[in-house]
């Protein structure tokens, strides 16, 4: 596993995030092989490093799906029904939360708000919003998404 990643930075302990985001951007999660090379770069407790890297809903240290769901359960979208959504996804994948499906294409996290309020109830998938969401649409854009990965 190369450390290019944590060698472009210098050796200090304020860029121990801005390495764990790269990190994450790069592979999707935090590897543990990564931390602890960060650990010994930066001369800092791997606690500290694991301390961080736990500390934000942003990083992950265990592999999400190719498609990474986040469903919205703010104000604007949980009023909207939101958690119905999210049932239709946890029944359709089958998997909860925290969670990715075995063929590694769908994982699912539940988070306080988007920004989105005015699509709400909204997910975001990779960066790409979706709103004004229902069971039928959850259903259909699942499916597009199992295909463009089978014919990828």
């Amino acid at each position: 596993m190369s450390n290019d990643i944590v060698y472009n930075y210098p050796k200090e302990k304020r860029f121990t995030l801005a390495i764990l985001q790269d990190i994450q951007k790069e592979y999707g999660y935090i590897p543990r092989e990564y931390m602890e090379s960060t650990s010994h770069y930066l001369n800092i407790p791997l606690t500290d490093v694991y301390s961080l890297a736990t500390f934000y809903k942003a990083l992950s240290l265990k592999p999400k799906g190719k498609y990474a769901i986040k469903i919205c359960n703010g104000t604007a979208c949980h009023i909207r029904d939101s958690i119905s959504i999210l049932k239709e996804l946890e029944d359709i994948l089958g998997i909860k939360p925290g969670e990715t499906t075995e063929d590694g294409l769908f994982s699912i996290e539940l988070v306080n708000c988007i920004g989105a309020c005015a699509l709400a109830p909204v997910i975001l998938i990779n960066g790409k919003y979706y709103g004004h969401m229902t069971k039928e649409k959850v259903k259909a854009l699942i499916d597009d998404l199992r295909e463009v990965s089978t014919n990828e």
